[in-house]
């Protein structure tokens, strides 16, 4: 048969993982030999644009990965593909269909793939070889037994890859029950970590610069997860490798490996979700929470990984007033970056079961986001959303790091109620820079013991070091003689004219001025000068 399969990612720079692993699935389990295309969309496209390059394959079967992001354009899609292709068959598989079968079937699925794609696909479809379509809607088909497993990476697969980020799974499942979560529902299995390093080494030398590992803890086998970054570490390659941790779970072993890794080699993103302890207790989750803040702070003094932290608003047991003193102690951190998410309710996940038991409410569309709960309101949850917007554009962005250090040590705010009064005062959507920076500058001035001339200096600083004096708003500018002197003087300790806009004067007399040649390679700040 002709087989199509489909990803719809969330932009063109991702791609996917599952089509993938499901083509290679069918080549290796298959009792038939198929013809199978690859189609990588994005949400940014219209559905009609999509719908016509499948029916362009005229496939017998098509396959759909469903997500959160995408699943909101399937119904039209299908509806679409119906009108020219009606003999079609279509299967939808990944974690927004399997425990939403009838749903799904309702929208115009033929058939609802529930669980690990690559075996039970090509299980399907040695039946509608065998049998008539109309009479196995709708199955779950079990796999077969296990078969020589060699991955997604075909050619066909580093062809269409082009320097995207690639994507790359060593181990599925986890150990943790998680009741938000899909995961903890899975036997934690593992590649073989032979196999797994032969794949990672092939993906450096595709052309990708990112290579994410999906595993949802990758150091849940600690001993493993060394041998890995062994492998990682001794490759000759300029990869960034992305990594979801659990920050207790480190040893020794582990922190000495990391902190040996190359600057900017690795990336960690690490799930504390909350810091208080009730919340992590009603949604089953286990974390030595002053183990992991001794680990992050290592592994941020190292000054070598990208540190990711993670926070998820809206969890049971947790009001405004305990998440903004999480909040506050996970900003104390100094991780390169704070993810301030908000809960949703997946299908499947125990604590969709228990959201009216518990009173969660959610929107009922895609992504199923938290609405309110006992413990927090709508009104709070918009606080936080426009606490969030203010986080987004700056702090996690490398963006104004020295004025933010200077206002919340003078203003006495609380880091989380500094960037509401920034998300309130400046809410950015699509703002320009430049712009950003002036209703930002506003903001801040006004706020108490703020004085005019160190906020400039900060700010100006945080300027150059961001984006090398471009788009300098008109209130940091200045054209005075000096100005013309620390030019001078940078020219010749650069050994090479710079730009006249990449120095400036603060308000003591000193010159700064930037390196546009040496950038920080976890943050990507430029380098400043002071003469």
């Amino acid at each position: 048969m002709n087989i199509t399969l489909l990803a719809i990612n969330t932009k063109y720079v991702h791609s996917s993982l599952a089509v993938w692993a499901v083509a290679s699935g069918i080549a290796v389990h298959a009792q038939q030999a198929h013809a199978v295309s690859v189609i990588e969309a994005t949400i940014n496209q219209d559905y009609a644009e999509i719908a016509q390059r499948v029916i362009a394959q005229q496939p017998d079967v098509l396959g759909i990965s469903a997500y959160i992001w995408n699943a909101h354009m399937l119904p039209q899609l299908i509806a679409q593909l119906r009108r020219h292709l009606p003999n079609l068959i279509i299967v939808l598989g990944g974690p927004e269909v399997a425990c939403n079968e009838q749903h799904w079937q309702n929208q115009g699925a033929d058939h609802v793939i529930q669980g690990p794609g690559e075996q039970q696909f090509a299980a399907l479809l040695d039946t509608l070889e065998q049998e008539n379509s109309a009479t196995c809607r709708g199955g779950n088909f079990a796999a077969r037994s296990p078969q020589k497993y060699t991955g997604p990476y075909s050619d066909a697969y580093f062809s269409a890859l082009a320097g995207r980020i690639a994507y790359i799974e060593t181990s599925r499942g986890c150990p943790f029950r998680c009741s938000y979560c899909l995961s903890g529902n899975q036997k934690l299995e593992f590649v073989p970590l032979a196999l797994a390093k032969e794949q990672i080494t092939k993906l450096t030398q595709s052309g990708t610069r990112t290579i994410k590992f999906v595993d949802r803890t990758f150091n849940a086998n600690t001993q493993r997860a060394c041998d890995i970054w062994t492998h990682v570490l001794s490759l000759n390659s300029n990869c960034c490798f992305h990594f979801e941790v659990a920050a207790d779970l480190f040893d020794e072993q582990s922190l000495a490996l990391l902190a040996a890794a190359a600057p900017a080699r690795i990336q960690l993103e690490i799930g504390l979700q909350s810091f208080h302890s009730p919340t992590l207790s009603a949604v089953q989750r286990k974390t030595n929470l002053e183990q992991a803040e001794k680990n992050i702070r290592r592994l941020v003094a190292a000054d070598n990984i990208h540190v990711h932290v993670d926070l998820i608003a809206g969890l049971p047991q947790e009001t405004l007033a305990t998440f903004e003193q999480g909040f506050n102690r996970a900003y104390a951190l100094g991780a390169h970056k704070l993810q301030l998410g908000f809960l949703k309710l997946l299908h499947g996940s125990e604590l969709r079961d228990q959201a009216q038991e518990l009173g969660l409410v959610y929107a009922k569309e895609p992504p199923y986001e938290i609405v309110r709960s006992p413990w927090m309101s709508e009104s709070d949850l918009a606080w936080l959303k426009t606490a969030e917007n203010a986080l987004q554009h700056t702090y996690n962005q490398s963006r104004f790091l020295r004025t933010l250090r200077y206002v919340l040590a003078v203003s006495q705010l609380s880091p989380l109620q500094l960037f509401h009064g920034m998300g309130s005062a400046a809410p950015h959507h699509a703002t320009a820079l430049e712009h950003y920076a002036t209703q930002l500058y506003a903001y801040f001035r006004a706020l108490p013991n703020v004085e005019d001339e160190p906020l400039r200096d900060h700010m100006l600083c945080d300027m150059l070091s961001m984006t090398k004096g471009q788009s300098m708003p008109a209130f940091l500018k200045c054209y005075d003689k000096k100005r013309k002197q620390v030019l001078h003087h940078a020219n010749a300790a650069l050994a090479r004219n710079i730009c006249a806009c990449e120095v400036a004067v603060l308000s003591d007399g000193r010159g700064v001025y930037v390196d546009s040649r040496k950038q920080n390679p976890i943050t990507g700040l430029y380098l400043l000068e002071f003469c």
